[in-house]
């Protein structure tokens, strides 16, 4: 190192400026409000379920697939065959469509013709009318005992 007969610079160097803590506490804040709100409305779309009706199914048979959807209709009469396994049905909607359901297990207790329901399932091929549901779930208002007397029973095994 060559000596050089420059005076050294003491003079005193002021601290960086320091970012007020309030600041820091906001933007912190605001980060956490950003991202429990990203957490909660993702959480509240991927909960919903929406269900496709039968007269929809026709126009989606392609772009539904196999995949998994929530079909809603109404049972035709006639239509309901029992068996150990399950029961298959006839749905439509209020158009000409027409989806045969097979569906796995009991059905609820308020199933039968004429009455709405939703069942989650999927079709057995992109272009079937067959469809395999894995569950059914009777759609009725709070007036449905009122208006179907005796198709209820209680759990003390009284008709309601």
């Amino acid at each position: 190192m060559a000596a050089t007969n420059e005076p050294l610079d003491v003079t005193p160097v002021a601290p960086p400026a320091r970012r007020s803590r309030r600041g820091r506490s906001v933007a912190v804040l605001g980060g956490i409000t950003i991202i429990v709100g990203v957490l909660i409305s993702q959480g509240l779309v991927h909960s919903l379920n929406f269900f496709v009706t039968v007269d929809e199914v026709s126009a989606q048979r392609v772009t539904l697939g196999t995949s998994k959807v929530n079909l809603e209709g109404k049972v035709v009469p006639g239509s309901i065959q029992r068996s150990a396994m399950g029961s298959a049905f006839v749905m439509v909607g209020n158009g000409k469509y027409r989806v045969d359901v097979s569906a796995i297990g009991q059905p609820p207790q308020l199933f039968g013709p004429n009455i709405p329901v939703v069942v989650v399932g999927h079709f057995l091929t992109p272009t079937s009318t067959q469809f395999v549901a894995t569950q059914i779930i009777v759609k009725h208002t709070a007036t449905y005992i009122a208006q179907h007397p005796n198709r209820v029973t209680a759990p003390n095994g009284t008709k309601r």
